[in-house]
C-alpha cells in the first residue's frame, strides 16, 4: 500500500539534502556487507572401493578403531545448545509469525513463550546459526491463517518452506527485506493477490516456488536482479499479462514452469530450450528420486575377513573406550553437582530473590543492619512485607535482575536487585541513591524506596508498569490490534519530555537508552527507567555498560572512542527508538537500523521504510510520517554536533502531532508536564 501524498513524489535528495554524504556512506557499507556474507564451500571425498591385500585389511582395522575413538571420545562441549540465545529481533518475529498462523494439529506446541530452546533443535522446523534464524521448514503441517509481515525481521533467513499447507492471504511484501533468502517454497497453499515486486531485492534467491495458489495479476519485472535464480515455478495460478523481458533474458534459470495461467505473448522469446512449462508443447517432467550409485554403498566384504584375534583386539579397545567415557561422564556429573551446591549456598546467603527461606530469616534480617528507606511519606509496605513477597523474574540487564514482586496485601512493585561488587562504597552509594529518590517527573520511572541488606545486598524498588516495555509493546503485540499513529507519536513525545528533564533539569546523562527500558503504564504513558544508575556504579562497571550497550543497536558511533556517554549519545539512542516506532523493526544484534533505513531511502523506496500498520492508518498523513522520519535521521546523524538537543526535538514533535493527538499532560505525582520553554 502506498500513501497517496504528493510528498512521496519528491526525490530523497530534495527532502534531505543535508544528509546525502552520510546516507551514501551507510548505504554503500550496507551493500558491501551483503555481497561478502555467507560464502559456502562444500567438499566431498567419497571412499573408493578397491581390492585390498592382507596388509590393507590390517590398515583398515586400525582406521576403523581410530574412527570409533574419534566419535566416542569427542570432547564434551562446555555449554549446551540451550545456552545459545536467539536474538531479540528474531524472537519477536517468531512470536508474531506464530500468532498469525492457525495450528489445528498443534505442530507449533514446542514454540514456547519464553524463547528457551529456539536454537537447540527443540522448536519444530527452526534452525539457527549464531543466534539467528536461518531456516523455517514447516511443510505438510496443516497450518492455515496468514504469514505475518514481521517475517521481514529474519535478517539471516535462508530458507522459508511452508508448502502443502492451507495458508491464505497475501504473499508478504516484507519478504523482499530478507537479504540472505535462498529458497522460498510456498506452493500448494491458498495465497491470493499479486506477486510482490519486493522479491526482486532478494538477490541471493535460488528457488522461487509459488505454484498451485490463487495468485493473480501480472508477473513483476524483477528478474534482472535475481542473477542466481535457478528454479522458478508460478504454475497453476491465475496470472495474466505478458512474460517480463527480464525473465526471458535470464541466464541463470534451469527450471521454469508457468503452465495453467492466463499469460500472453510468444514463448519463443525465452531462448532456453532446456526450460519447461512455459507452453503446452514443453510440459515439465515429474522427477523421480534417484537411487544412490553403487559406488556409494558400503562394501560388505570389506570388514568380513577379520580374524578372531583382530575381533578380540577391537572388542577390548571398545570396552576400554567405554570405560574411559563412563569415567569422564562420572567426573563431569560430580563437578556439576558440586557447582550446583555452591550456587545454592550463594543464593541463600545473598538472598537471590530478595525473599528469605523462612520466618526465622525474616526475623533475623529485621533485627540486624538491614534497612528499608522510603522516599514517599506514605509507607505502603514494611521490610517483612518486602522480604516475604513472591517474586517473578521479568528482566535482566548489566546492572542486575528485575523482579515483579507481589506482597500479601496485593501491592505489586518492581524490584531491581543490583549485582554484587559493581556499586560504589556505602557512603557514596547512600548519597547518590538519595539524590535519585528525589527525582519526580511524569515520564521518568520514580524510585520509591531502596533496601540495604545485612550482607551487602542492594534492592531498588519502583512502581510496576503493567504494560511492560516499549520493545514488547511494539514487537509482540496482537496483529488484530494495530498500534495507531497517535499512540506512537505520543510515546515519542513522552520520551522526549523525560530526556529533556534529565538533561536540562537534573543534569543526568542516561547512557543506555533503549526501547527495553522505556516502560508503559496502564494508560500507555511512557516512562524512562534505569536513568541515573551509572551514578551508583563504580568506574569499571560504567565502562562495561558503555562497552556492551552497542550490542543492542542503540550505540552512538563516537562511543567507541569517547568511552563515555554524553547528551548527544542519548539523542542518538532516542533517534533509534523513533525509527523503531516508524518502521516497527527491532534493532537487535546484527542489524544497524539507521543504516538499513538509509539504504532503503537511497533506493527511493521510502514507502518501504514505514511499518505496514502505519501505512494502513487513515489518520496519519504522508507529511507527518516524513517529517518524523527526517527528525529521527537528524538524531542519528554520524556527527554529534549535527544532532539536535532534546528541547528542539520536543518542540518539533509537538508541532508534528498538533493538539488533536495530545493527551492530558498532568502526571501521576501531580506535577505538570514541562512545556518546551521550561
Amino acid at each position: 500500500m502506498e500513501i497517496n501524498s504528493p510528498v512521496f513524489e519528491n526525490s530523497w535528495e530534495t527532502l534531505f539534502p543535508e544528509n546525502q554524504s552520510s546516507f551514501q556512506e551507510r548505504a554503500s557499507s550496507h551493500q558491501m556487507s551483503a555481497e561478502n556474507k555467507y560464502k559456502w564451500k562444500f567438499m566431498q571425498k567419497p571412499f573408493i572401493n578397491t581390492r585390498l591385500s592382507r596388509r590393507s585389511v590390517h590398515t583398515d582395522q586400525i582406521f576403523l578403531l581410530f574412527h570409533i575413538l574419534f566419535f566416542v571420545l569427542k570432547p564434551v562441549p562446555s555449554q549446551s545448545w540451550d545456552d545459545i540465545i536467539v536474538t531479540e529481533s528474531d524472537y519477536h518475529a517468531l512470536q508474531a509469525f506464530k500468532h498469525d498462523l492457525i495450528d489445528p494439529k498443534n505442530m507449533l506446541k514446542s514454540w514456547n513463550d519464553t524463547g528457551n530452546g529456539v536454537c537447540s533443535g527443540s522448536w519444530a522446523g527452526i534452525k539457527c546459526a549464531r543466534g539467528q534464524i536461518i531456516v523455517i521448514h514447516l511443510p505438510w503441517s496443516g497450518l492455515s491463517g496468514r504469514i505475518s509481515e514481521k517475517i521481514g525481521q529474519f535478517q539471516a533467513l535462508r530458507e522459508l518452506s511452508l508448502h502443502d499447507n492451507v495458508i491464505g492471504g497475501l504473499v508478504p511484501y516484507s519478504l523482499g527485506l530478507l537479504p540472505n533468502l535462498r529458497d522460498l517454497k510456498l506452493f500448494n497453499n491458498r495465497f491470493s493477490g499479486s506477486i510482490p515486486p519486493s522479491l526482486g531485492f532478494c538477490s541471493f534467491l535460488q528457488t522461487l516456488d509459488l505454484a498451485n495458489n490463487s495468485l493473480s495479476g501480472p508477473i513483476p519485472d524483477i528478474f534482472s536482479n535475481l542473477t542466481k535464480l535457478l528454479r522458478l515455478d508460478f504454475s497453476f495460478n491465475q496470472l495474466t499479462g505478458s512474460i517480463p523481458s527480464s525473465l526471458t533474458e535470464s541466464a541463470s534459470l534451469v527450471f521454469l514452469d508457468l503452465q495453467n495461467n492466463n499469460l500472453s505473448g510468444s514463448s519463443t522469446n525465452l531462448g532456453h530450450t532446456q526450460l519447461c512449462g512455459y507452453s503446452a508443447s514443453t510440459p515439465c517432467p515429474i522427477l523421480s528420486s534417484q537411487a544412490p550409485p553403487e559406488a556409494a554403498l558400503p562394501d560388505k566384504k570389506r570388514y568380513g575377513e577379520l580374524s578372531i584375534k583382530d575381533l578380540i583386539l577391537i572388542l577390548l579397545g571398545t570396552l576400554l573406550i567405554i570405560l574411559l567415557v563412563a569415567c569422564a561422564i562420572l567426573i563431569l556429573w560430580l563437578l556439576r553437582i558440586t557447582k550446583r551446591v555452591k550456587e545454592t549456598k550463594n543464593s541463600h546467603s545473598a538472598g537471590t530473590k530478595g525473599i528469605p527461606a523462612n520466618a526465622e530469616e525474616v526475623e533475623a534480617s529485621a533485627g540486624t543492619e538491614g534497612k528499608l528507606v522510603h522516599f514517599d511519606e506514605l509507607k505502603v509496605f514494611s521490610t517483612e512485607n518486602l522480604l516475604c513477597a513472591t517474586a517473578e523474574v521479568i528482566g535482566r540487564s548489566t546492572y542486575g535482575t528485575v523482579y515483579k514482586t507481589t506482597m500479601e496485601n496485593g501491592i505489586q512493585v518492581a524490584v531491581k536487585r543490583l549485582r554484587e561488587k559493581i556499586t560504589k562504597g556505602p557512603q557514596e552509594f547512600f548519597t547518590e541513591v538519595n539524590a535519585l529518590g528525589k527525582i519526580r517527573h511524569p515520564n521518568l520511572l520514580a524510585l520509591r524506596a531502596y533496601y540495604l541488606g545485612p550482607k551487602g545486598e542492594k534492592l531498588l524498588i519502583f512502581d510496576y508498569m503493567s504494560n511492560g516495555s516499549l520493545a514488547t509493546f511494539l514487537h509482540v503485540h496482537n496483529a488484530d490490534a494495530p498500534i495507531n499513529w497517535a499512540t506512537r507519536i505520543q510515546i515519542a513525545k513522552d520520551v522526549a519530555r523525560g530526556l529533556f528533564y534529565l538533561h536540562n533539569k537534573v543534569g543526568i546523562t542516561h547512557g543506555n537508552l533503549t526501547s527495553s527500558n522505556v516502560l508503559l503504564d496502564e494508560h500507555k504513558n511512557a516512562k524512562i527507567s534505569d536513568y541515573g544508575l551509572s551514578r551508583l556504579m563504580s568506574s569499571a562497571s560504567n565502562a562495561n555498560v558503555v562497552a556492551t550497550s552497542g550490542a543492542l543497536g542503540y550505540r552512538a558511533p563516537e562511543l567507541s572512542e569517547l568511552r563515555k556517554a554524553t547528551t548527544k549519545t542519548d539523542i542518538y539512542s532516542f533517534g533509534v527508538i523513533m525509527l523503531e516506532l516508524l518502521t516497527g523493526r527491532s534493532p537487535g544484534d546484527g542489524m544497524d537500523l539507521p543504516q538499513w533505513v538509509a539504504s532503503i531511502v537511497r533506493k527511493e523506496w521510502t514507502n518501504g521504510v514505514f511499518d505496514v500498520e502505519l501505512m494502513r492508518d487513515q489518520s496519519v498523513s504522508g507529511d507527518e510520517l516524513l517529517s518524523t522520519l527526517k527528525l529521527a535521521l537528524r538524531c542519528v546523524d554520524l556527527s554529534p554536533s549535527d544532532r539536535p538537543e532534546a528541547l528542539p526535538i520536543l518542540r518539533q514533535l509537538e508541532e508534528i502531532a498538533r493538539p488533536e493527538t495530545d493527551v492530558d499532560s498532568s502526571g501521576e505525582d501531580g506535577e505538570t508536564m514541562p512545556s518546551p520553554s521550561a
